[in-house]
């Protein structure tokens, strides 16, 4: 029977919105000592409540086991609690209310760099990170060698890491991660950084440490294809809850159940842009669909959608670019205007377009849209860009292939039509 590495029982993390303290250190202590005792907070205001004010449960309830030698796989929609679970298990942030218990040491890369200090070289950062897991200097001696040879930086692997680019930065991470002696390994979305080639190495190494090393993996990802091919176990987590826990590939599917559908009109203003958008020459606003009642499309639909924009800098000859995805994150289709259209700037102005969606099978989609130019050397300029603009559903009609339910992990996300038999003359 295998011996259960990690226990967490009623694990709950509260965040108090747009709060951070008190303002003084003192008046913290006081509060945090009153909250040990039960007692009330003496820096509450008068007619005021404890734990009064917007409060968010980022998880509320988790408990599960994970036993030596597993490959976890943590998945769900974005606020889910993926993230706040991983920090917890690595004692960045402690919990509200529950108990983790954790046999042995963990190796943690939650985020790009994470643990790097940008003033020490590569090499020195290898040491570091060797100390934090309480290794030797020489155990990591052991080690550093195939650190340098796997994270394909010994060229710079005595220059200062501020220097080094975010596919460096996560090489070196992986591999000092992946090498040193923990014997849980937790890791969070970390294989988006990299080159396709050096996922494919991390997800070998990853495989290898789970089932040569016995050593535990736990991987947080939102492509499914990954989960697939690493994980021997899946939870999906939805709204800080724990709803399911078991075969990966049933995880997959009640997953994509949690994905929902846009309202009609999506307002793209607060959407986050990715960090090549930062210096944008254009903003887009509002995107509405106009001939459909929701976002759920029968098959062969052509929605049609205003896209409303400002231009900041300069008048522009833009054109619109959209990729769609299917739910677990696999492209599907990358479609564009085939002229453009002049924006004028400082000037809110709106477009209208229409995508044809005639050849994507049944299954929940996502849409990226970006505005680009192209200047008259062939150069492409992103203006500005949302991931995951827009959410639909594609709906089969009863009478669908033969009624049989489409699968895409088989038989991908684009449908050519029928076989037509043909007679020989």
């Amino acid at each position: 029977m295998q011996e259960t590495v990690i226990k967490i029982e009623n694990l709950r993390k509260r965040y108090r919105l747009g709060l951070i303290g008190s303002g003084t250190l003192t008046e913290d202590l006081q509060s945090w000592w009153a909250r040990v005792r039960k007692k009330e907070d003496p820096n509450l205001k008068i007619g005021e409540q404890a734990g009064s004010g917007k409060e968010f449960w980022a998880l509320n309830g988790i408990n599960m086991e994970v036993k030596r030698g597993e490959t976890l796989g943590i998945i769900g929609a974005n606020g889910a609690g993926k993230s706040t679970l991983l920090k917890i298990l690595s004692r960045v942030t402690a919990p509200t209310e529950g108990e983790v218990k954790i046999k042995g040491r963990i190796s943690s890369m939650l985020e790009v760099g994470t643990g790097f200090h940008g003033e020490l070289t590569g090499r020195e950062n290898i040491y570091l990170n060797g100390a934090i897991l309480g290794m030797s200097r020489n155990e990591v001696d052991k080690k550093i060698e195939d650190i340098i040879e796997f994270s394909e930086c010994r060229k710079f692997i005595d220059t200062p890491v501020k220097r080094y680019s975010s596919g460096m930065y996560v090489k070196l991470a992986f591999a000092v991660a992946a090498h040193l002696d923990s014997e849980i390994l937790v890791m969070d979305e970390v294989l988006a950084v990299g080159d396709m080639k050096f996922q494919e190495k991390c997800l070998g190494k990853m495989g290898e440490v789970a089932d040569k090393e016995g050593r535990t993996v736990l991987y947080v990802s939102h492509n499914m294809n990954t989960i697939q091919q690493l994980c021997s176990r899946c939870i999906v987590l939805d709204k800080g809850r724990v709803i399911f826990d078991g075969e990966v590939e049933e995880a997959i599917r009640i997953y994509m159940g949690t994905v929902k559908e846009s309202p009609v009109r999506v307002e793209l203003s607060k959407m986050e842009r990715a960090e090549e958008h930062a210096g944008r020459a254009a903003f887009m606003k509002e995107l509405e669909v106009l001939n459909q009642q929701s976002s759920i499309f029968e098959i062969n639909a052509k929605p049609r959608f205003r896209l409303r924009y400002e231009t900041e800098q300069a008048d522009l000859h833009m054109y619109i670019r959209a990729i769609i995805r299917y739910a677990d994150g696999t492209p599907v289709t990358m479609i564009t205007t085939p002229e453009a259209f002049v924006s004028h700037k400082g000037q809110e102005e709106s477009v209208s377009f229409e995508i044809n969606c005639e050849n994507i099978v049944p299954g929940k989609y996502t849409m990226s849209i970006i505005l680009y130019e192209v200047n008259q050397f062939g150069t492409f300029r992103n203006c500005d860009g949302v991931k995951d603009a827009y959410c639909f559903e594609i709906k089969a009609p009863k009478e669908y292939a033969h009624k049989m339910e489409w699968s895409h992990r088989y038989w991908g996300h684009v449908a050519l039509g029928e076989i037509k038999i043909i007679s020989e003359s």
